[in-house]
């Protein structure tokens, strides 16, 4: 109950914001251990995917702006790297995971509290394709894209349905491809199968509740709310 109820909170502050389910569930589950590590970042993947598809149902008609694309593919190949790390550190470092994931939360916090204002153009290509590469190597190993991508994103002179439509999509076809290549490695235990399934119900009822509503606050208030929440959670996780 109480990962599902973690999940509740993660799910509709990623609507909110376009981001931060991973790193909100996770930064929860690391704090309290009420499930293994390894397991949770698995079940993240599940529910990742079947919030993104029903969030982007729910806001249609979507569409990804161009520049952007080289982003999607560049992060790729960063998964296949993260997700041997992941490996690598399951098996012998569940502590050095668990730091490295703490820091990886502080760094978004510190990112989103510092970003500057809105770039007057819309980043190159080239730029959102460094910046996918070094996402997809955090979301192979945590199953989120990061700080990099959220940065990179919040930073574009783009409207906020645009941002957060951005974001869902790129962590949710993130997830859906480190998710396949993790389960036919047979790396993803039952357990967190099970634990992604039973959070489904929820996220469904938070996401029609929330997908189309307006911010309940500015988005610079909404901003510092969420950084304030993932440094506290990243700091319990390094103490």
């Amino acid at each position: 109950m109480a990962f599902v109820a973690f999940a509740g909170l993660a799910v509709y502050t990623q609507n909110l914001t376009g981001f931060a389910l991973a790193l909100v569930l996770l930064s929860l589950v690391g704090s309290t251990n009420v499930v293994p590590l390894p397991d949770a970042i698995n079940a993240v993947s599940i529910i990742n995917i079947v919030n993104a598809s029903y969030f982007l149902y729910r806001r249609r008609p979507f569409k990804l702006e161009r520049t952007f694309r080289p982003a999607i593919a560049a992060s790729f190949v960063g998964y296949f790297v993260g997700m041997g790390i992941l490996t690598l550190l399951a098996a012998h470092a569940v502590g050095v995971l668990k730091s490295l994931l703490g820091v990886c939360i502080i760094g978004c916090a510190l990112l989103l509290w510092r970003a500057a204002k809105p770039l007057q153009t819309p980043s190159s290509a080239r730029a959102f394709a460094l910046v996918g590469g070094v996402s997809g190597i955090l979301g192979g190993v945590f199953s989120s894209p990061g700080p990099p991508l959220v940065y990179a994103v919040y930073r574009q002179p783009w409207p906020m349905k645009t941002i957060q439509e951005t974001l869902v999509f790129s962590f949710g076809i993130g997830a859906a491809f480190r998710l396949a290549v993790m389960g036919l490695a047979g790396q993803v235990s039952m357990q967190a199968v099970l634990l992604g399934l039973e959070s489904l119900p929820v996220a469904f009822l938070i996401t029609t509740f929330a997908a189309n509503r307006k911010l309940p606050c500015s988005r610079e208030v909404l901003r510092h709310i969420v950084c304030v929440l993932l440094a506290c959670a990243g700091l319990g996780m390094l103490i």
